[in-house]
């Protein structure tokens, strides 16, 4: 398994279990058997609401071996309601409570958005902050101090566009050391990519087979299938693997990190053996074409008539 190196020697294995959208009577399953097949990087986040199942998972494995906790990458996120300096430490723990651990690998502002204190999804103008009240420097900043107790040993962010990140670095002289981001072939982002490789970001993909499990009141009658287009089906006909495969190695060798999610045993395990596939320079040619700006988690979400976040890309 390959992996993305920081600058002070951790490393980060590029493919990761993702754990957005799945049940928590199913993840404590999905969490052990990506353990078992040699998983080494899983992604949680408070909002997931199934942190203190995948902790009992951690706990055993750790305590029962032959997996240290070295030997896993652990990521989690900060929540929209915990965004005040006085909140993101605290917030921190209830994770860290949670998964059962004393420390994390990385820890990431989970949306360049804030609400009040409280507020697990925002639906209504009252019930958010605008960037004035919490501007991003103060939340990155107690994530720095965060990684300055030890609590976490690499931060980041994550639905960061090139503005925002300009903007922290410029702000605080530390850029981010990961920038989690919805990416696939009808959502390219090259230019991101390359400002992050330009100032040592790493980049961890999200929804890298379209997120088809999301809930329906995010999805759109008309949306394109990733998994069903011609192109994708006809690379992974031609080196006999499955679209999901083809997605996450497309993924893999433009150097990102990627987290598939998925509960069930066979699709971990598969999605495992991606790395296996070589692509081809004209596979590569042909997904290219496949750019259309195309959002999946398009972030409409959190667009009510008073808010300011009706550009939350700054696209």
């Amino acid at each position: 398994m390959k992996k993305l190196r920081f600058k002070n020697g951790d490393q980060m294995p590029m493919l990761g279990l993702g754990t957005w959208k799945s049940k928590r009577d199913k993840v404590p399953a999905a969490v052990n058997i990506a353990l078992e097949a040699g998983y080494r990087h899983i992604d949680c986040a408070a909002y997931y609401a199934n942190e203190d199942v995948i902790g009992q998972v951690f706990n055993q494995a750790f305590r029962s071996g032959p997996i240290k906790r070295e030997d896993v990458w652990i990521t989690s996120k900060l929540w929209n309601d915990a965004h005040k300096a006085e909140d993101v430490i605290p917030a921190l723990k209830k994770s860290l409570l949670d998964l059962q651990q004393d420390y994390l690998d990385l820890y990431l502002i989970h949306w360049p958005v804030a609400f009040k204190s409280g507020i697990g999804s925002a639906k209504k103008d009252e019930d958010f902050l605008s960037l004035e009240e919490v501007p991003l420097i103060e939340t990155w900043e107690a994530m720095l101090e965060a990684r300055d107790q030890g609590l976490v040993r690499h931060v980041g962010v994550s639905n960061f566009s090139v503005p925002k990140l300009k903007d922290l670095i410029a702000r605080s002289g530390q850029a981010p050391e990961v920038n989690q981001v919805e990416l696939h072939p009808f959502l390219q982002q090259a230019d991101l990519l390359k400002f992050c490789a330009g100032h040592d970001i790493h980049v961890t993909a999200y929804s890298p087979l379209g997120s088809g499990d999301r809930h329906a009141s995010l999805k759109s009658e008309t949306e394109p299938s990733l998994l069903e287009h011609p192109t994708i089906v006809e690379i992974a006909k031609k080196h006999q693997f499955s679209p999901a495969q083809v997605l996450i190695k497309w993924s893999l060798d433009r150097g990102t990190a990627v987290i598939p999610k998925s509960t069930t045993k066979a699709h971990i395990i598969s999605n495992l053996k991606s790395v296996e596939l070589e692509l081809d320079d004209q596979d590569q040619k042909k997904i290219a074409a496949m750019d259309r700006h195309f959002r999946y988690v398009s972030g409409k979400f959190y667009v009510t008539p008073g808010n300011p976040y009706n550009n939350l890309f700054d696209d």
